[in-house]
């Protein structure tokens, strides 16, 4: 029997569609990392910066630590501060951070307040919109042609863990490479902020082991972890 060849045509379509069905699956995953439909559906403070978002993300992680123990490292954020917790050798090769992420607490920098700007090295600096310490951190970047918001929020378990839920939210300009921006944001988004998340979370679970037995060291070396 003589086998049947598949056109070059039909072979890039079918390679289209697998790649179009492979990108739905991850978004969808992405967009699901830690959260339940509720957390996707429900409002969280900042959502007005950005009312008819044309990008979302929200993602949760969960912390082994009081919110008291969290509160901290996102205060710290920011460049020539403690950082982002990210993946550090790529924000400091496109010129965000210069020195890797703080695994300390950093006194000088935990009085964060609304109207504050957290700076970057390269980029646009970071307007926080709203602090509730303890609590809520919305950030507003800008940068043109794009409206932006960044909340993080602590939410408190009966069982003394801490639901630590980021969403970010984007509206933009509409230009022939509108429609590469959700696949331009979604994997560099995702892979960097859950990085983020994770970061948060190895050092505040890591602050919660020590108990609360914390050594203040010299002011501008922070606040080290005794043990």
């Amino acid at each position: 029997m003589s086998q049947q060849r598949v056109s070059p045509r039909v072979t890039i379509v079918m390679a289209g569609a697998a790649t179009l069905a492979a990108l739905g699956i991850s978004r969808r995953w992405a967009h699901r990392w830690g959260v339940t439909d509720v957390d996707l559906q429900r409002p969280l403070p900042g959502d007005a910066l950005v009312p008819r978002p044309r990008w979302e993300m929200t993602i949760a992680a969960t912390i082994a630590a009081s919110p008291e123990k969290v509160w901290p490292w996102l205060a710290q954020i920011g460049y020539q501060r403690g950082g982002l917790y990210s993946y550090d050798w790529l924000d400091r090769l496109f010129g965000i951070l210069d020195r890797p992420s703080a695994h300390e607490i950093l006194p000088e920098f935990q009085n964060l307040k609304t109207g504050d700007i957290i700076p970057l090295g390269a980029g646009p600096d970071w307007p926080v919109a709203l602090v509730e310490p303890g609590h809520t951190l919305v950030i507003a970047p800008s940068a043109p042609g794009f409206n932006v918001s960044w909340t993080f929020v602590l939410e408190p378990a009966t069982n003394g863990t801490t639901r630590l839920v980021t969403r970010s939210r984007a509206d933009y300009d509409t230009t022939p490479l509108t429609v590469l921006y959700p696949l331009l944001l979604d994997p560099i988004a995702f892979l960097m902020t859950r990085r983020m998340l994770l970061g948060i979370k190895e050092r505040a679970e890591r602050l919660a082991a020590a108990g609360t037995n914390v050594e203040p060291m010299d002011p501008f070396a922070g606040v080290r972890i005794a043990g």
